[in-house]
C-alpha cells in the first residue's frame, strides 16, 4: 500500500491498515496530543482503531505545540 503522509510518498507491506496501526509503525512513541486527517477529514481519535485506510489516501500528522 502507498500512503502520502505529511507530503512525503511511503510504501507499507499491509493492505489492511488502520489509522492506529500506521501510527504504531510511523510514531508508536509519539501518540499524545497529536490529530490525524485523512484525505483533509480529521478522524476523532475514538475513530482510530477502526478506521481503514485505502491505497493512495492523504494523511496528515499534526502535533500539539506550546507557545503563543
Amino acid at each position: 500500500m502507498e500512503l502520502k503522509i505529511n507530503n512525503e510518498n511511503k510504501h507499507f507491506a499491509s493492505s489492511n491498515l488502520t489509522v492506529q496501526a500506521l501510527l504504531d509503525l510511523e510514531i508508536p512513541e509519539k501518540q499524545k496530543g497529536i490529530a490525524i486527517a485523512i484525505n483533509d477529514t480529521v478522524i476523532p481519535k475514538s475513530n482510530w482503531n477502526s478506521h481503514p485506510l485505502k491505497e493512495t489516501d492523504t494523511v496528515l500528522i499534526i502535533s500539539a505545540t506550546q507557545g503563543g
